[in-house]
């Protein structure tokens, strides 16, 4: 008995599609008749939107339906598209590498969005809402090192923390005072019990032992 496996059949090019989508396009391509083969993929694409219904919300759903057609054909199809025919580098353009930040952390446990504000702090200039600013950062610092190390810190760490990640460009006035930050303590979860429910059971079943008009039932 000969088995027809997917490993041996044409690789799908759009799997969600499947694979009578595709015998269909390649049936489309043996036909002679021009005429013929235009009135035939247009059927098939018919079908295709019909499997796709969620395609029909994007403005250009028609466009996509043929070019998705090129794509299951591997671009060698003649038909008469009422699109520009797409070609393989559209769909084998590699996307643009993201241009990281390759500049290694100062503190790890702050994070780079706290040198990215201290930064974008250190330039402003010097006035009431520029030492808000630096005191909530500050206070949130303190937050950060906490929930790292689990352990206090005092104020002039979290200062000298500054002064470390703006490059010596902020100096937090030494009278500034944080409020008092605590580590979280992680709450056991409370596990329900059923010793009430047991306890009213337990309650009842000695009611029934114990009434002598069904010590006949329990002894039965």
């Amino acid at each position: 008995m000969n088995f027809d496996y997917n490993t041996q059949r044409w690789k799908l090019r759009l799997p969600e599609y499947g694979r009578h989508i595709q015998k269909m396009i390649q049936y489309v391509k043996t036909i002679e008749d021009r005429e013929e083969r235009n009135r035939q993929i247009m059927a098939v694409i018919a079908v295709m939107g019909n499997l796709n219904p969620h395609l029909r919300d994007t403005a250009d759903f028609r466009h996509k339906l043929w070019d998705h057609v090129y794509l299951i054909a591997n671009f060698d199809i003649d038909i008469d598209s009422p699109y520009p025919i797409p070609v393989p580098e559209t769909f084998e353009e590699k996307p643009q590498p993201i241009p990281y930040s390759q500049s290694p952390l100062k503190v790890m446990h702050y994070g780079r969005s706290v040198e990215n504000m201290l930064n974008v702090i250190a330039v402003r200039p010097e006035n009431e809402e520029k030492q808000a600013m630096i005191a909530l950062i500050a206070l949130y610092m303190k937050k950060q090192y906490i929930g790292w190390n689990k352990d206090t810190v005092t104020d002039h760490i979290i200062f000298r923390d500054i002064e470390r990640l703006s490059n010596g460009r902020i100096i937090v006035d030494p009278s500034l005072k944080l409020p008092n930050v605590q580590p979280e303590v992680a709450r056991p979860h409370s596990q329900p019990t059923n010793a009430g429910k047991n306890k009213g059971k337990n309650k009842n079943f000695k009611k029934i032992k114990t009434d002598p008009r069904n010590r006949q039932s329990l002894t039965k």
